[in-house]
């Protein structure tokens, strides 16, 4: 089944041959133009961005799509496949003066050189589409003229054969000015519904033109950033195709950005030399040229605000590689029920629990054991400080109290138990920052990340936040959208980065001030977007009265999985609190 585009053209030239997608006919156009008969080829691949394209190959009429087809013939545009009777061109009213530079371009035309001639030849460049594009030579430099929408041409630029940095403007001095420094402008309206290229200097133009493509040039990549987007607005692909600088580079992604989907950048070989350009790359690839131009419009990118489709699947399956490597499996918190349960540390984990149920010295816990397996760790505490936090670690690691500690330990296996645990700590501490700033941001974590990841050379970072509620707010009116905001950072942090994050919050209470003896997701306190930003969510209920001071030796905790996008929600274990040395120790 032949599509749209294609009936039109073989309706409207019914004695044309179609033969591998090209379309050719006797132009309609040369003899009422008083030239003598040439074909017309008509692109016509439907997987072509290109489908659709016409051209005369004596330029007796500017190539284009059906549109400027129909226009050209005088149709009725109704008839025509992509016709909009609501679109609204425009244009900008310019008021044209009254004296052009026609007639000085017609002399300039005559007095073009053999050996100019010879030059654009060794561009593939030939007589016809000099002639189409009225290039001209005033004796010392190459005349382009910049044609207007009305036809004529009120100014020029010059530029020198050999020293193409040696240019001026003659004419007009208002139609030399950055916003109608297009060059062969006129394609613009011809590519309505199409593809159009744009390229920087006159010479790469023509070599480009000359391979049968549309295309206009601005005299130098900076002059892009001064073109009317708006002019652009009813063309599906826009191809960008510059010199071979870092200057060019950075002009065409500003102006890509401007136009938006619809541009496509041709990336030049890495094999191309610097300060490349199409013209100078048609002399040096000479026949080639053509298979050469074509591959790399083929191989043109999308500007867009996705990732190629290479780059995702090379991104999952780096991503696959590492989750089957050792750095991801070594992601483990050191409690076996809880690693079986949750399948590791990773993404974001939010505990709630009551206070004083030693949340606080459980993750502590899990953070500094990570960290003695370098893994690096950043522990943003709003709760104890970074001195409570290493003194509970010696404790636990030297199995001493805190007295003891500050007495250097009971006796003489005490002091050596101490002297390990404060070696073990220092070990520790290049692996393992505190951060107690208060004037924390989701910009500032990202920079702490980047360091540490960079610092200690590692794929995996866990991140634990103590406390949730705690986080900086702008004032406490906004504590709720403020939890929510950082929930959501949190969780670009996750993606972007490959960060695990465990995350302390509060729980509320109920209707009688009493908090719910039966876990749930409901019991998380001040933030709706826990149910949603938490792969893991989980509850740490005391099964002891933290009042009674007799229930030293009963501090045992349940650690309930409450919701999980991956795992099956449960009791995950039981922990003992070693009082007093601040370690749990899990029961099954």
């Amino acid at each position: 089944m032949t599509d749209p585009i294609t009936r039109f053209y073989q309706h409207q030239l019914p004695e044309a041959e179609l033969k591998n997608n090209i379309l050719t006919a006797r132009c309609p156009f040369c003899a009422e133009r008083g030239q003598e008969n040439a074909d017309l080829v008509v692109s016509l691949n439907p997987e072509s961005y290109f489908h659709g394209y016409f051209r005369c190959l004596n330029f007796c009429v500017p190539g284009g799509f059906p549109l400027h087809f129909a226009r050209l013939l005088r149709l009725d545009l109704q008839t025509v496949p992509g016709f909009d009777p609501d679109r609204d061109y425009a244009t900008a009213s310019i008021d044209y003066p009254l004296r052009n530079i026609n007639s000085e371009i017609l002399e300039f035309m005559d007095r073009m050189t053999d050996e100019l001639r010879h030059r654009f030849r060794a561009m593939g460049v030939g007589d016809r589409l000099l002639a189409r594009l009225r290039i001209g030579y005033n004796g010392r430099y190459l005349v382009y003229p910049y044609i207007q929408a009305d036809g004529n041409c009120y100014s020029a630029r010059c530029v020198h054969p050999d020293r193409p940095e040696d240019t001026f403007w003659h004419g007009n001095e208002s139609f030399s000015a950055p916003a109608f420094r297009i060059f062969n402008s006129g394609d613009i309206r011809c590519c309505e519904n199409g593809s159009l290229i744009i390229t920087e200097g006159e010479e790469s133009l023509l070599a480009i033109k000359q391979l049968g493509l549309p295309v206009i040039a601005v005299p130098a990549a900076t002059d892009l950033e001064h073109l009317d987007t708006e002019r652009f607005t009813w063309l599906r692909t826009i191809f960008l195709w510059l010199a071979n600088t870092a200057q060019s580079h950075g002009a065409a992604r500003t102006f890509a950005t401007r136009l938006g989907y619809k541009v496509r950048l041709i990336s030049w070989p890495t094999t191309a030399p610097r300060n490349s350009s199409p013209a100078q790359l048609a002399v040096s690839e000479g026949t080639n040229f053509r298979r050469t131009a074509f591959s790399l419009i083929r191989e043109a990118r999308s500007f867009s605000p996705f990732s190629s489709p290479e780059r995702e699947h090379l991104r999952f399956m780096e991503t696959l590689e590492q989750e089957a490597g050792q750095s991801y499996q070594t992601m483990r918190s050191g409690f076996t029920g809880l690693d079986r349960a949750l399948g590791g540390i990773h993404g974001i984990n939010i505990m709630g629990g009551t206070p004083k149920a030693g949340k606080s010295c459980f993750f502590i816990q899990i953070a500094t054991e990570m960290a003695r397996r370098r893994i690096p760790v950043i522990y943003y505490d709003f709760e104890n400080g970074r001195q409570k936090i290493y003194l509970r670690t010696v404790c636990r690691l030297a199995r001493l109290s805190v007295e003891e500690v500050r007495k250097a330990g009971p006796g003489r296996e005490g002091e050596k138990r101490l002297r390990a645990a404060q070696k073990s700590l220092q070990q520790i501490l290049p692996w393992f920052r505190v951060v107690t700033d208060r004037a924390l941001s989701p910009e500032i974590m990202r920079r702490h990340i980047d360091f540490l990841r960079h610092e200690t050379n590692s794929d995996y970072t866990l991140v634990v936040i103590d406390s949730l509620h705690k986080l900086p707010f702008k004032n406490f009116s906004e504590r709720r959208t403020g939890i929510d905001a950082w929930l959501r950072q949190l969780e670009a942090i996750r993606d972007e980065l490959g960060v695990s994050f465990l995350v302390i919050s509060e729980l509320s209470r109920g209707r009688d001030g009493q908090y719910d003896s039966q876990p749930q997701l409901g019991s998380f306190k001040g933030s709706g977007d826990i149910e949603y930003s938490a792969d893991n969510a989980l509850v740490f209920l005391p099964r002891w009265d933290p009042f009674e001071s007799d229930s030293r030796d009963r501090r045992a905790n349940e650690l309930w999985l409450v919701a999980s996008r991956e795992q099956s929600p449960g009791l995950i274990a039981t922990y003992r609190l070693e009082y007093p040395y601040w370690g749990f120790t899990e029961e099954e």
